[in-house]
This record gives C-alpha cells, structure tokens and sequence, in this order.
C-alpha cells in the first residue's frame, strides 16, 4: 500500500478508484479524508488535488441511491452481510436512513467491531436462519467471477425479502439468481456500482458524468 500510494504521488495520478480490500488501509497514507468518509472509516475514492490525496467515499450514497430507488429505508430490517468497507459504507448509510439492521460476517469479531461502533447487532454468517429480516445486503466477494457458484445465504431463507447484492460480476450473481426463483424483489450489483463511479467521476473531473455512456459500457462489457 504505501509502495502505491508513493507511485501515485510520483506519477501525479489525479484519481484512482480503491476496491476490495483496500479501503480501510489506504486511509493511513493520506493527506486528509473527508468527513463522511471519516465518519464511515473507508475510502473508494482518492483525489489529487495539488499533489494533496484527499480520500471519499462514494459507496454508500451509490448503495443507498440504489436501496432508495426500491424501497424507504426508514425502520426496515436489514441483513448486512460482511464487514469490510462496503460493509462500513452501507452502514453508515442505513443508519442515516433510520433502517434496523444486523452485521454478519465470516470473521466474527469484525462484525462485532463494526456493530459496536454503530451500536447494532452482530453474529457470524452462519447466524442467518435465526435473524429477522426484511432486507438482505450483500457486501461480501461471495459469488464474484470466478466463484460464480458461491453464494453467502442459502435459498431457503430468500422469502418475501429484497435482495441486494454489491456483487456485480456476473452482473447476476447466484445470490441474485436464488432470489429471483424464490420470487423476490431483487437489485444488481450493477446499480450501485454505476451510481458510486459517476459520483467518482464527478470528484475527479469536476464535471457530470455521462451516466447512461457509462452504464451502457459496463454493461456490455460484463454481459
């Protein structure tokens, strides 16, 4: 990490996009983070501004466009899975939005770390079946190219839930699948992840972004 971010400085890079699993760590060799992205404790987005790397967070206004375009978050019961920066931004998000929600994750006592900050409940992926639900957010690598047959929940307890899935390569993970067959009400990994880089491209360029360009592009080329 600080070898990249050395590079990023000596090259003048002016933006670069931090992914899985990175956007925690990368907070340590910035100049200044801004507050939302502070207040979530992860970065997908780095700016160069003069040669200062300024750090954003662009997943959880994607993740919450996406959520919102379906349902009011307002005391929903929500399901998020894993506990790594995505994880920290929909948090973050579904807590401003008045949503009820448990962090379950492989590794225990990251999800209590992070349920402790935000004052929510906890347990292990294999907690599922005894959690009440209404929403079921993915932000786990479960189901990504090329594991495209993994799946972080079984088929059974995808009923009468929404679906979310951060996921969005194959642009119709397993998880998703399941979801369908079971008469679900379900979101792609594609929505947020259209709606964070426009929101990227916006910081870098300080322009609009062409969304439906962009949209159109991803699309052919995850299909």
């Amino acid at each position: 990490m600080k070898e990249a971010v050395q590079g990023i400085r000596a090259l003048d890079i002016k933006g670069v996009s931090v992914t899985i699993p990175h956007k925690v760590a990368i907070i340590d060799y910035l100049d200044e983070v801004d507050d939302i992205a502070g207040k979530i404790g992860a970065v997908n987005t780095v700016v160069n501004r003069g040669g200062r790397l300024i750090g954003y967070n662009t997943d959880w206004s994607g993740a919450i466009a996406a959520l919102e375009a379906q349902v009011d978050l307002k005391g929903r019961k929500a399901l998020v899975l894993g506990a790594g920066g995505a994880a920290r931004a929909i948090a973050f998000g579904l807590k401003e939005k008045g949503a009820d929600f448990t962090i379950l994750n492989r590794t225990v006592h990251k999800a209590e770390r992070l349920a402790s900050e935000l004052g929510v409940h906890y347990g292990s992926l294999e907690d599922s079946a005894s959690v009440s639900f209404d929403t079921v957010i993915n932000t786990t690598s479960l189901g990504m190219h090329p594991n495209v047959h993994d799946t972080p929940l079984k088929k059974a307890l995808l009923k009468d839930v929404l679906v979310f899935d951060m996921v969005y390569n194959p642009l119709k993970t397993r998880l998703i699948r399941d979801a369908e067959e079971n008469g679900c009400t379900t979101i792609m990994g594609l929505e947020m992840f259209i709606n964070q880089a426009a929101q990227q491209f916006a910081l870098w360029t300080r322009d609009r972004a062409p969304f439906d360009v962009m949209k159109k592009v991803v699309v052919e080329a995850l299909s």
